[in-house]
């Protein structure tokens, strides 16, 4: 599995770390930023999800101080369904029900790997709900 992931300058340190720890079980592309320097979230953010779109990556993560900038920018590039999580049970849900191709967090998450274990090993229900629903936002 190809994952894209890319943080602003908050959230490079916990990047790292999630970088450290998918590194053996999965093909990953760093989008930047690399320094704690200030940048612009939203590039970032539009790149790992044009490539979603563009299905060069199947899943992506986004870090940014709070996560919900980048949820909001990703969410700009259409067929991105980018879910800002806090907690194992929201990440188990944003795939289940929403099939969300990607998970933004807070630089400030303290249990990450087990809510991007859990985000990455959850498959989407493929319930005629989800998938009804699902579509809606898609052809929005």
């Amino acid at each position: 599995m190809k994952i894209g992931i890319a943080s602003d300058h908050r959230g490079v340190i916990l990047k790292e770390k999630i970088k450290k720890h998918l590194q053996d079980n999965y093909q990953l592309i760093d989008y930047g930023t690399n320094s704690i320097e200030s940048v612009d979230y939203p590039q970032f953010a539009f790149r790992v999800g044009e490539d979603i779109r563009d299905k060069k990556i199947d899943l992506g993560i986004l870090i940014c101080g709070t996560g919900i900038g980048m949820s909001i920018a990703c969410n700009k590039v259409k067929g991105v369904r980018c879910a800002k999580v806090s907690d194992i049970e929201e990440a188990y849900l944003a795939r289940l029900h929403n099939n969300s191709n990607v998970l933004a967090l807070s630089e400030k998450t303290k249990n990450y790997e087990e809510i991007i274990d859990t985000f990455l090993n959850t498959e989407f229900s493929n319930e005629e709900k989800h998938q009804r629903r699902v579509a809606m936002i898609d052809e929005y």
